[in-house]
């Protein structure tokens, strides 16, 4: 999908003049600032399974073979995000607690047996939100969501009813919940879907402070690592991964960039990734869905009193530029920007500093201010009336 921009092509000129019949004679170098642009290279999408991209700051919402498909532990998003619902958690609390039960040791043998992912548990440990949360989003403990799933509904039954009632009020229309960890092939939804619930998930401060781990201590189960590949590297902050010889590899992968001086995040799904343990496919082809995504971002930057052009009367001119440094981006695989020049009527003396008009940038949605770098004389009546 590599695109080539000619930016300059989209390049207007529009002069307001209204001096009887004579128009200010404006020479532009807007259209060689603007440049063109090499081709953006073409979005990494996997060549098997399904993907999405999900680029708040950008706009950018797009999927690739986009099926209803299992989830594997994508499904632990959800139940994370239930239970801060129920008991909303910030950075440095603990929230409430559980007991763990001879039942729950039970629930963590069986799990374990059949090569679910899990932590250790014995009777008796104290195990709050916090510690809960951390196992389930880093080291995807399946005994973990059945302990949150009983301490915010009282059954793992009654919680999968809050899973997907929450579903539907988020919009995930194609996804629908069986069970509380994923390890159920009936936990199914979209690319597209997961990339909108991780944005929503991570709008949580504490969220963002788990998911951002490699390894975190459990009170029992102690050092515990991260399943989700690639954590750390090239800006990546997580957030869940899943595997299941249904599922196939599954990795929700977030990556920080910088935009306009702030951290902005970008968000790559990919479901049903085949081949080795499964994961690691899964993160290689988000890292680079990511980073083709990244390298799609275009930018021009208009320096403060870099001259845009001259405008004047007969021999009489004066440079105009930009009155601070400016940065436009956008997105090609999305988009296109238009530029046009539009200078304010000239009938009088034109000072040093004045502002004489605007680079418009996409019809008005955002205007660059241009100032006079020299002062300008009215025209002449003999100037008018030519």
């Amino acid at each position: 999908m590599g695109l080539g921009l000619l930016v300059a092509a989209g390049v207007v000129i529009a002069m307001q003049v209204p001096l009887l019949h004579q128009r200010a004679r404006v020479e532009s170098r807007l259209a060689a600032l603007v440049g063109s642009l090499d081709h953006a290279p073409a979005l990494a999408w996997p060549s098997v399974g399904s993907a999405a991209l999900d680029i708040p700051s950008l706009g950018v919402v797009l999927s690739h073979n986009d099926a209803v498909v299992p989830i594997a532990s994508l499904t632990k998003m959800m139940t994370a995000y239930v239970t801060l619902q129920k008991f909303p958690l910030t950075i440095g609390s603990t929230g409430p607690c559980t007991t763990v039960s001879a039942s729950d040791v039970a629930t963590y043998r069986q799990e374990a047996a059949s090569q679910e992912s899990s932590a250790l548990v014995v009777a008796g440990e104290q195990l709050c939100e916090l510690d809960l949360l951390e196992g389930l989003l880093v080291h995807s403990a399946g005994n973990y969501a059945d302990l949150l799933a009983t301490m915010v509904a009282g059954s793992s039954a009654s919680f999968v009813t809050l899973m997907n009632q929450t579903a539907a009020s988020l919009g995930l229309r194609s996804t629908t919940y069986a069970d509380v960890s994923g390890f159920s092939p009936l936990s199914v939804s979209t690319a597209l879907d997961q990339a909108k619930l991780a944005v929503t998930l991570m709008q949580s401060p504490l969220v963002r402070s788990i998911v951002d781990q490699t390894h975190v201590t459990l009170p029992v189960a102690g050092d515990v690592a991260s399943f989700t590949p690639l954590v750390g590297v090239d800006n990546v902050i997580g957030v869940k991964s899943g595997r299941t010889d249904e599922a196939g590899g599954c990795d929700v992968m977030a990556m920080t960039f910088a935009q306009g001086g702030v951290t902005r995040v970008l968000y790559a799904v990919v479901l049903g990734q085949r081949g080795g343990d499964l994961l690691g496919p899964a993160g290689r082809a988000a890292l680079a869905l990511s980073l083709s995504a990244l390298a799609n971002r275009l930018q021009v930057t208009f320096a403060a009193g870099e001259v845009v052009g001259h405008v004047g009367w007969g021999g009489h001119r004066v440079a105009f530029g930009f009155r601070s440094t400016s940065h436009v981006t956008w997105w090609a695989a999305r988009t296109r920007p238009t530029f046009a020049l539009r200078l304010r009527p000239l009938t009088s003396t034109i000072h040093r500093g004045e502002v004489v008009g605007w680079v418009s940038v996409n019809a008005g949605a955002r205007r660059l201010a241009l100032i006079a770098q020299g002062r300008l004389a009215p025209p002449t009546l003999w100037q008018r009336l030519r």
